[in-house]
């Protein structure tokens, strides 16, 4: 193989196809890896589909040696992030490589310089155009599964990537739980205190297509208001709200999502979870068709272990108690569900309300670390 490393710029759907081909061949021999959806993929770098496009930019670089390549990153220009948060930061993600410290190098450098071009002053990652989708590099829990909805990486990345001068920014981490554990007796009580004092009750038995009609936007909108404050939130808009109910309600299971609405109707939280799909993804290769469907189907009704997906709590119910009863109620489906063990999604490590897990028999599983440098 040439040792001498060539970063090209992908401009084609050729390149494309190449950049989203790579990690089945880097990461083949990895028992852990989960691939993600190849359809999702497309969609989050369609231009015309991905309403992020409207305000941001990106560029994805491969890097070569000879004709074999050996990394890829994506580099992502978030105008609007930059303008809520004061800031001047490019964005990277979607950042894989052999285990090289030159070839992450010139990775690196690739989406640097062109940071120095747009007058940015750091850049941050892994992330996303929008925190809806992949963030954070793992530093712990290498032997854990990852959901669908993050990243996976060897434990060589975190090392060389610090070799390079990056430092950590945040981390988040992720919580795994018994999930058919009995429900705490002090929770259950305060739960029903809370219930009756502020006139909530909990929504279920709704089919699909009413939890997008009557709920996707109310999710969506609370989503906007409590991750205002988190760590590079930026909320979304019509369109994009609309873009995230598309393609990521496509395999909500109705069972598995709670709403917590008071007297007029208004959600002020929510949880959603999903089946794990992670031995769906490894046997079809990230592909529903021709046969992938069939992997997902099967695993729409294996509840064994679930993936905590995302939820949230209207800012003004936070302090109230709230967020603890989707999560006993989940907790309850679980159990009815004859579930095994349930994996939270990734909560900033100062979250308080991640500290419900304590209650729980739960352990820390995974951390990921969002990196920054200054250029």
């Amino acid at each position: 193989m040439d040792n001498k490393i060539r970063i090209e710029e992908v401009k084609d759907k050729k390149g494309f196809n190449k950049f989203l081909k790579f990690p089945y061949k880097l990461f083949k021999d990895d028992k852990m890896w989960v691939p993600s959806l190849l359809m999702d993929e497309r969609v989050t770098f369609n231009k015309k589909k991905n309403p992020a496009f409207e305000f941001c930019d990106s560029k994805i670089f491969l890097a070569y040696k000879g004709e074999e390549i050996v990394g890829r990153i994506v580099g992502m220009l978030n105008n609007r992030a930059n303008e809520i948060w004061k800031q001047k930061r490019m964005r990277f993600g979607w950042f894989d490589y052999i285990n090289d410290v030159n070839v992450a190098q010139a990775l690196l450098n690739a989406v640097e310089n062109w940071a120095k071009e747009k007058g940015m002053n750091e850049i941050v990652g892994p992330m996303g155009f929008t925190d809806m989708d992949k963030e954070g590099m793992m530093v712990e829990g290498f032997e854990t599964n990852c959901p669908m909805a993050c990243y996976y990486n060897p434990s060589y990345y975190p090392v060389i990537i610090e070799q390079l001068g990056y430092k950590k920014e945040v981390d988040w981490i992720q919580y795994e739980i018994q999930a058919n554990q009995p429900i705490p007796e002090k929770v259950a009580k305060v739960n029903e205190l809370i219930k009756n004092k502020y006139n909530l009750k909990i929504v279920d038995n709704l089919s699909k297509k009413k939890i997008c009609d009557l709920y996707g936007n109310k999710i969506f909108n609370l989503v906007n208001r409590s991750f205002a404050n988190l760590f590079g939130y930026v909320p979304l808009n019509e369109k994009q709200i609309k873009f995230y109910i598309g393609q990521y309600f496509t395999f909500i299971d109705p069972k598995l999502v709670c709403f917590i609405v008071d007297e007029k109707d208004d959600v002020v939280a929510f949880g959603v979870s999903m089946p794990s799909f992670c031995d769906a993804l490894r046997k079809s290769k990230g592909k529903l068709f021709p046969f992938g469907w069939y992997y997902f189907l099967k695993a729409l009704k294996n509840y064994d272990y679930i993936d905590l997906y995302l939820n949230g709590v209207d800012p003004d119910w936070q302090n109230k108690g709230v967020h603890s009863l989707y999560y006993v109620e989940m907790n309850r489906r679980y159990i009815e569900l004859n579930s095994k063990m349930a994996i939270a999604n990734p909560q900033l490590e100062t979250n308080q309300a991640a500290q419900i897990w304590e209650k729980y028999k739960s352990r820390i599983a995974i951390r990921r670390r969002a990196y920054i440098k200054e250029i």
